[in-house]
């Protein structure tokens, strides 16, 4: 449960925009005392003399920081007001979801840590500069620092301008929401996940469950209303253990729950009491949005949206659909590949302890093809997409169900095609990629 709990807290710093930031300042502060520590300790001429080092008088020195922190003050607000029309850009453009991608792009956030740090740093060493005869100090040292973190922000800033032009661009953009789909999968769907009562064996025999699970289980309910962040099986396999339980969640992450309503059934009943309860809740992990920690459906609903609004009548783009469909097809051939864990969970003793339905290939295949099919109807190219890739999906899928996923599918899309095309030269061409597609399935 740490280790779920922790990856909920780095979700939240790594899509904020004043984590990074806060650490570079403090990296900046304590430079700032130790190149201020080492120009104490020697002597000033040793330094003033060092043929790279800053040499001039207190009033040099006081003109040169402050040029630096006021003109990061002034580069700082540019970035941060260029980040802010690139957000509004992505909200318009790509759908509100899409901005948590934006939030989390370490590169805006260390160009933004850079400027603050170097303003902080220089104001740090300012106020150590001391310009009276008897006590005249001027840490030289510290100075060239700063000039060095002025010419490292020059470098940072025109690394944003390319940055923030290439970041909203929508290739980019598809692209890494496909590249954290791809992640998503191999973090969830592992070659080798889960533990059936016997090697191979994806069913639980019939003594597993008690025959009277359904109707003596007593539900355990959702303390608040949010969306399901993450599950922690693990803890909840070590408290049906303890107590000798059965449990079968009722909510999975990407769901949204509602107060009073059940997360998982608990046999036998009567071992349910309060303190039981809470501990299955703090299993649940609640957040006010979807991530992809545990939700591999929340990049694919990224992708289908940003599709969606590619095909509305407003924009009407669809080679931004076209491209999303091809990221899409991609990571359904890279989850067909994959083994889907068994929703039967047991412990050492080989007893049945957790029911946990997993995402299968069915389910992403739902989520990918069904929005993209209905809002792209009237749209050749995209339908025509559609069949194509479902045919290339085909020689990655191994089981009868998900054959039957991609046809059923593929029949779909070519009904649909009958009645939202008119031009029949443009159907014809759609049949044929959809017997094309039959075909790949009925082969493998």
């Amino acid at each position: 449960m740490k280790y779920t709990k922790f990856s909920k807290l780095w979700e939240s710093l790594h899509s904020s925009f004043w984590f990074v930031p806060t650490l570079m300042v403090v990296l900046s502060i304590g430079l700032s005392f130790v190149t201020i520590g080492i120009d104490q300790t020697l002597e000033t001429d040793i330094i003033g003399n060092l043929g790279w080092a800053y040499a001039l008088g207190p009033n040099g020195s006081r003109a040169i920081l402050s040029a630096i922190a006021g003109s990061m003050v002034s580069v700082a607000t540019t970035a941060f007001s260029i980040t802010i029309v690139a957000l509004q850009l992505a909200s318009s453009q790509f759908g509100p979801r899409l901005l948590r991608n934006f939030m989390q792009d370490i590169g805006n956030q260390i160009v933004l840590g850079t400027f603050i740090s170097t303003f902080v740093y220089s104001l740090m060493v300012l106020r150590t500069i001391n310009g009276v005869a008897e006590n005249e100090f001027v840490p030289h040292l510290a100075v060239t620092g700063g000039i060095g973190l002025a010419i490292a922000s020059i470098g940072v800033l025109i690394y944003f301008i390319h940055h923030a032009a290439t970041s909203i661009q929508v290739d980019h953009v598809i692209s890494n929401v496909g590249r954290e789909l791809d992640e998503a999968i191999d973090r969830l769907f592992p070659n080798k996940m889960g533990r059936g009562a016997s090697k191979g064996r994806r069913e639980p025999m019939t003594s597993d469950i008690p025959a009277n699970f359904e109707h003596d289980a007593c539900p355990i309910q959702a303390a608040s209303s949010s969306y399901i962040q993450a599950v922690d099986t693990s803890q909840l396999l070590q408290k049906a253990k303890e107590g000798n339980l059965l449990l079968r969640l009722q909510q999975y992450p990407g769901d949204f729950v509602v107060k009073g309503s059940p997360l998982a059934l608990v046999y036998p009943a009567d071992a349910v009491c309060k303190k039981l309860t809470e501990q299955i809740n703090d299993a649940f992990v609640l957040g006010s949005q979807r991530t992809d920690q545990q939700d591999v459906e929340f990049s694919v609903n990224q992708l289908v949206e940003i599709a969606v609004r590619a095909l509305s009548p407003g924009i009407n783009d669809p080679f931004t659909a076209v491209r999303c469909i091809d990221q899409l097809s991609a990571a359904l051939c890279h989850l067909a590949q994959k083994e889907i864990p068994s929703a039967y969970r047991y412990d050492d003793e080989d007893k049945l302890r957790v029911i946990a339905e997993p995402v299968t290939f069915v389910d992403m295949t739902d989520a990918a093809f069904n929005q993209i099919r209905q809002y792209g109807q009237t749209s050749v190219a995209v339908t025509m997409r559609l069949l194509e890739a479902i045919a290339v999906i085909a020689p990655f899928t191994h089981t009868k169900a998900d054959r039957a996923a991609l046809l059923r599918h593929a029949d779909m899309i070519d009904r649909g095609s009958q009645e939202g095309i008119a031009e029949a030269l443009d159907r014809n061409d759609i049949k044929e990629r959809y017997l094309a597609a039959v075909k790949a399935i009925e082969l493998h």
